[in-house]
């Protein structure tokens, strides 16, 4: 897991944005992703409501984890999954507070 704004590293292996949103000032040619997986991202609503809000963070997670059991969405974790597989995949964001984003949700989802 590691921010968007990050440079790369050879040890990212694949590197998958998870963000509904494209990350502000970042072009594309400097992101160097494998790709862009925003459907597996919070719904609008979901990051609406949570706004990063400290005490909203574990219903946030648990709002999310549900989300997570759309059929859309246990694609994309079958498919990041897969992609695994073959080697080291760092989930992405724009978030500056990783530890406070969906992220850690997603990463145990995929582990799990």
């Amino acid at each position: 897991m590691r921010r968007a704004y990050d440079p790369p590293e050879a040890a990212d292996g694949a590197r998958v944005l998870v963000d509904r949103l494209w990350p502000r000032g970042l072009s594309r040619e400097h992101a160097e992703l494998t790709e862009w997986d925003k459907q597996v991202a919070p719904s609008d609503e979901l990051r609406r409501w949570y706004g990063h809000d400290p005490a909203k963070r574990a219903g946030f997670a648990d709002r999310y984890r549900t989300e997570l059991d759309d059929p859309e969405r246990v694609e994309i974790v079958r498919h990041l999954r897969e992609l695994a597989e073959s080697g080291p995949v760092t989930l992405l964001t724009a978030t500056k507070e990783i530890e406070a984003s969906h992220l850690p949700v997603l990463r145990r989802r995929l582990l799990g």
